[in-house]
Parts: structure tokens; sequence; C-alpha cells
């Protein structure tokens, strides 16, 4: 796939057509080749390069599997609750949801670094062949730990669908319009799978095993970069880092996931999880600081590299609003806005923050330069249109769906900027698998976090908020006190009362994002600029079957100079 420096999506000049040549900051010799040892002119292309089969079939391939990796969890975590009234109950159903963002915490950390290492092509097939097999487990699944088993493959699956996507500026076009079903309309996709079809939730399902099987395909028949030898790194590779490393963000993201939410934060293997999780992670670290290891799993280099680091923050706040939103005003929605509506109002009302996501991402997609100013312009207004929410109740829908709206396409803007230039930012392009996967992982520990937080805020107020207000209310209005506790149980049902005592522990929760926000914008105003870094160089091309060497230049005809594939390091994307 051709990663670009400019990693910008469409509209992005380079800095030689915005700045005269003696305006561009002076790089050494070393700086201008790490990394970018097989870049070419865009120039010097072979003719027709981005209208080649491999080309478009590869975008086709990464767009069909960035829909599935977003699908596998978007179709389905709306929808949990009419599943488990069809295969359950089960007290374990929050698992379904957990083991995805689990295995897909993992799974980023290991794809980046594993592929920059022994090339891309076997792991983006090999993702999803797995992601296939989940849809498989899910789609038959007879109960909810069967589902739980089908969530696991997809969400490690959907490392290497997701993967790509956020590290090839080409997709990034491609990335909203595959994302306007499977993310925007997700929630109303799923609702019309239940209660619109005769095949149920598993619909959602049969429709993402299709998906894959297609993108599966795409990969094996179009995707084909330069590859060299890469047997020499099985010698090196990292592997007591990596035993390390994953067994200890496994127990720390399911200690944080337990606690609060499905559990007391005071239980025993709750504790247990979350200080074992610690521990093994600062052996990680340390590890891969001072082991002296070849080929490290986290070359601690990259965060030497502030403007990375800094960049990472904002993306993953940003990304918790994302999961925040996709959890509170589904919630909201429901509890404060559907009374006297269908089922199927509900759902669509509810992708309102997930199209406000995309729209802002769209929008961001056309930012040209200066991008540092930008995202300290958007991740302010849009945590403060995020806090504004803390203004809605009952009887003020327009006004929150206005801003949720607005509030989502703020940090969505901010998410595409931040992502990309995460991309453009690392100081040697060789490792840009390992940085974007490393901080789509840590951007998945933080939204984790916040999303916990979030969720445990709003389940506290609303066992102090209920209690607290409704009892008089219904005494008020002549309801025998007798009768309460079961009113209380069937309190979703709505009345002023229950819908003043939500709207109070839903505001709770939104200024609790203040906390949040202000870290990230904050980090905002240290946004790396990357002006000096945009061209329209291709750092790696696409060939096809059997001419899988890099193009080194172009002698006007389309014919690039061939170079033997053993010369070829095993890094090329």
């Amino acid at each position: 796939m051709a990663d670009t420096k400019e990693d910008l999506p469409a509209g992005t000049v380079s800095h030689h057509e915005i700045a005269p040549e003696a305006e561009k900051p002076q790089l050494s010799h070393e700086e201008e080749l790490r990394g970018r040892d097989f870049t070419i002119s865009e120039n010097d292309l072979p003719r027709g390069y981005f209208r080649s089969a491999s080309f478009l079939g590869s975008m086709f391939a990464i767009g069909l599997s960035f829909g599935c990796g977003v699908g596998g969890f978007t179709l389905v975590a709306p929808i949990l609750g009419f599943i488990d009234a069809d295969i359950g109950p089960d007290p374990n159903l929050t698992w379904v949801a957990i083991s995805y963002l689990l295995t897909n915490s993992v799974g980023l950390m290991l794809v980046g670094r594993l592929s920059d290492l022994f090339g891309r092509r076997w792991f983006f097939i090999g993702g999803n062949i797995l992601a296939t097999l989940g849809c498989i487990v899910a789609a038959t699944a007879p109960n909810i730990p069967a589902l739980i088993a089908g969530e696991t493959l997809i969400g490690l699956g959907a490392a290497s669908q997701l993967s790509y996507a956020c590290r090839c500026h080409q997709t990034k076009h491609l990335k909203f319009l595959w994302g306007i079903p499977f993310s925007g309309f997700a929630t109303a996709i799923g609702y019309a799978f239940v209660f619109q079809s005769s095949v149920g939730w598993r619909g959602v399902f049969y429709v993402l095993i299709a998906m894959n099987v297609a993108s599966t395909l795409a990969w094996f028949l179009f995707y084909r970069p330069p590859y060299g030898r890469k047997t020499r790194f099985l010698k090196d590779f990292d592997y007591i880092g990596t035993f390390i490393g994953v067994l200890g963000l496994i127990l720390l993201l399911m200690g944080l996931s337990w606690g609060g939410a499905l559990h007391p934060w005071k239980v025993a293997h709750v504790i247990f999880t979350i200080v074992v999780g610690f521990v093994l992670m600062v052996a990680f670290v340390l590890y891969e600081t001072f082991g002296n290891l070849k080929e490290p799993l986290l070359p601690i280099r990259l965060f030497r590299n502030t403007g990375w680091v800094i960049t990472i923050i904002p993306w993953a706040l940003g990304a918790a609003v994302y999961y925040a939103l996709a959890i509170l005003w589904a919630s909201m929605v429901a509890t404060l806005y559907s009374g006297g509506h269908s089922a199927m109002w509900a759902g669509w009302r509810s992708c309102l923050s997930n199209c406000g996501i995309l729209f802002g991402e769209y929008c961001g997609a056309w930012g040209k330069r200066k991008t540092n100013y930008q995202i300290m312009v958007v991740f302010l207004i849009g945590s403060v249109l995020l806090a504004s929410m803390a203004t809605c109740n009952h009887d003020t829908p327009v006004r929150a769906m206005v801003l949720v709206f607005l509030a989502a396409a703020f940090i969505g803007y901010n998410e595409i900027l931040n992502s990309t230039v995460a991309t453009i930012v690392i100081d040697d392009q060789r490792e840009i698998g390992t940085a974007t996967d490393i901080a789509g992982s840590a951007r998945s520990f933080i939204s984790t976090m916040c999303s916990n937080v979030y969720t445990v805020v709003l389940t506290n107020r609303l066992a102090e908020t209920i209690p607290a207000r409704v009892p008089a209310a219904l005494l008020a209005a002549g309801l025998p006190s007798t009768s309460i506790i079961a009113f209380l149980t069937a309190i979703t049902a709505g009345t002023p009362a229950a819908w003043d005592a939500s709207s109070s522990a839903y505001s709770t929760v939104f200024l609790t994002t203040i906390a949040f926000s202000g870290i990230g914008v904050m980090c905002s105003f240290f946004a790396p600029n990357v002006d000096h870094l945009l061209s329209k160089d291709v750092a790696v091309t696409l060939h096809e079957r059997g001419t899988e060497m890099v193009v080194g230049g172009s002698d006007g005809e389309g014919r690039g100079e061939g170079v033997d594939v053993d010369s070829w390091p095993s890094y090329v994307s």
C-alpha cells in the first residue's frame, strides 16, 4: 500500500507547494533517509499506479476490513439486551463487549511491531480469517459464553483490520464511507435486524461473515507489497517481553473493566488483577528499556519523541469521548427521550453521536496545514460542547440532540488529525506500524479507563438521585408507601420525578468529562507542527503478482528499475 508522508487526507498539500524552498527546515542527511530509504516521488510512480488492480483492490480490502473491524463491536453492543433475552440470561453478558475491547487492545500492540518485522500481507490475511471464524462462532452461538468466545476472536482479528486504515492516508476517505453503515448507523441497523427481520440478531453476524470472506479474498488477490528475508528476526524477537507485556495488559484491563461496573472495587479478584497487571506492565517497561534487546516489542525510543507522545493523549481522550457517548447517549435516549416512541425511533436517535464523529472526521480530513492550531481549536470547542450536555434534561431533547452531534463532530475532527499526525511525526518511518498500533493500544487503554469512570459515575449517581427524589415525589402524588419499591423496579416506564433524577445523574457524568477534556486541551497546546514533513512521495509501492520488489524509479514509460528482493529489509509495508 502506498504509505505516504503526506498522511493527511485529500486536500493536503506538500510543503514545497506552500512555501519557497529556502523556507524549508534543513534536515541532516541521516534525518532525510531515516525510514525513507525506499521513498518514491509521485512523479516517478509507474504510469496508472493509482488505477492499477493492486492499488484499487487493496483499497477495497482496507475499507471492507475496516467496516468488519468496527461492525464487530458497534453492530452488536446496542442489541446485547435483546441477545441476552434470546440465549440468556447470563450474568456475564457484559463480557461480550469487554472481550472485544481486551483482545483488540492486546492485538494492536502485537500486530504493529510484528508486521513491521515480518511483513504485513499475511498478518492482514490472517486477521480477516480469524475474524471470519469469530463471526461464525457468534452467529451459531447457543449461549452467551459461546458468543463471548466469538467476540474474542473478532476482537483479535479486528486488531489487523483497524490497523492499516489508521496509517495509510488514502484510506482515510474510504474509512468514512465504510464507517457510515457500520459506525454511524450501527444502532439503527442492529435494531432493524432485531425488530424488522426474521433472522433476528444473528443477521448481524451473517452480514459480517460475508464481508470478512470478501475482504480476505481481496487481501489475498490484490495486496502484494515488497518483501524480503525475515527469518533472522525469529531468533532475535522479544519473546519474554511479549509474554510479560501481553499478560500485564490483559490483567490490568480486566481489573479496570471489572471494578465499579461488574464488581465493587474492594473485591479481592479486582484488586489482584489490577495490582498484578500494573506490576507486570512496570516490569515490561523496565525489561524493554534495560534488556539490551535487538528487536524489542516496544522500542522505548519512541517515547523520547515528545511530539508523538503529545499527539497520542488528545487522540486517546477523543476516543474516550466516542466510547462515552456510545454508552451515555444511547442510555440517555432510552431513559429520557423514548417515551411514547417506537424502538426504531430510539435506535435512529442513538445514531447521532456516531454520525457526529464521522462528520467531524470527514471535515478534518480536508485540513490542509497548520494541523497543530486546528487541534487546539477543535478539541477545546468539542470539550465545551460536551460539558454543555450537563444542561440537558427530559424537557430539552432538541438541545441535547444538537449538542451531542456538534460535540461529537469536533471530537471526531480532533481524532482524524491526531491519528494522522501520529503516523507522520515518528522519527523512523520503518516503525510506522509499531508506533501507530502502540498508540492505538494506548488509545484503547485510556478509553477503557475513561468509559469505566463514566459508567461508574452514572451508576452511583442513579443510585443516589432516584431513591432521594422519586419516593418523595410519588408520596406527594398520592402513591401508597407500600407501592414505592415496586414502582422503582419499573421506573423505566418514566415519570417526571424519575426523569428529573436521571437527568441529574447524566448531568454529573457530563461534568465529569471536564477532568479528562482539560488534560486533552492542555496537551493540544503542544501539538507538533508537521507541515515540513508533508510531501507527495510514496514510501512503499504495491506490485502485481510475481513482481513484489521495489520500484526505484521510472524511465518515463512507467517501467520501474527493479531491486533484488533479497536486498529489501522486512519492514516494508
